[in-house]
């Protein structure tokens, strides 16, 4: 199969390292691409990024590898950039996978789907980088991995700020959500995070959907990439 697999925020491609690998050596195709100013790709962190940079980053990487029948996998604000690919070339796609990721609605903005208490919170914790208004980068634990996994330094250390402008960006899509193609959502339930709450819901609602539960922190993909790999080729029909 051939696995494109999208970062959340603060990441970058560079986090599926671990699955990636896994599913290489089973022979399937993998790619990981970045966001704009995310990752290895934070020296072109400007300001104005919205979610639709984020979806002509997967779109053009689509294009330029000329990849078709896709399984695209998005994680966490990951999510979003996956919703507006299905809504904009859904003929690529051969199945959609939600891992611990954000829904929003059509039209709606990050901000406007968290609580306004969170919203003040987060908005006071920006600062500046390359001055671009962002969330600075948070330690490895804020993502349920535990401060004395093997892999927490080498997380923390790669984490990178998250523009502000992406939660005051709105979800341009003409579709329900997934349009309407073969959907799994994979939430992760140990702990569960609670910006990602409402979303599990959400998806659990779903009838069309496969909804699964995986005992593992938000971060799977570092701490347990085995265990994701395995359900992954598990919920994807072959």
């Amino acid at each position: 199969m051939n696995f494109v697999l999208i970062h959340g925020g603060f990441h970058g491609g560079w986090c599926w390292k671990f699955v990636a690998a896994r599913l290489r050596a089973l022979g399937h195709q993998v790619s990981c691409p970045t966001h704009t100013g995310m990752g290895e790709r934070r020296h072109l962190l400007r300001a104005g990024l919205t979610l639709d940079t984020f979806a002509q980053d997967i779109l053009a990487h689509l294009y330029e590898e000329e990849l078709t029948d896709i399984v695209l996998l998005g994680h966490s604000f990951g999510g979003l950039s996956v919703s507006l690919v299905a809504d904009r070339d859904p003929e690529r796609i051969r199945h959609l996978v939600y891992l611990d990721a954000l829904l929003i609605a059509p039209g709606q903005t990050p901000y406007g789907a968290l609580p306004p208490e969170v919203i003040e919170q987060r908005k006071k914790s920006c600062v500046e980088y390359q001055g671009v208004s962002c969330f600075p980068p948070l330690p490895a634990t804020a993502f349920g991995v535990p401060a004395d996994h093997p892999h927490a330094g080498w997380l923390s250390r790669h984490l990178c700020p998250q523009p502000e402008s992406l939660y005051e960006s709105t979800l341009n899509i003409k579709n329900p959500i997934g349009n309407g193609l073969p959907c799994t959502y994979m939430a992760c339930t140990d702990p569960v995070l609670p910006s990602v709450q409402a979303s599990q819901a959400f998806a659990k609602s779903q009838s069309r959907w496969q909804y699964v539960e995986m005992a593992a922190c938000h971060d799977v993909m570092v701490t347990e990439p085995d265990l994701l790999a395995s359900m992954l080729l598990d919920c994807v029909p072959a």
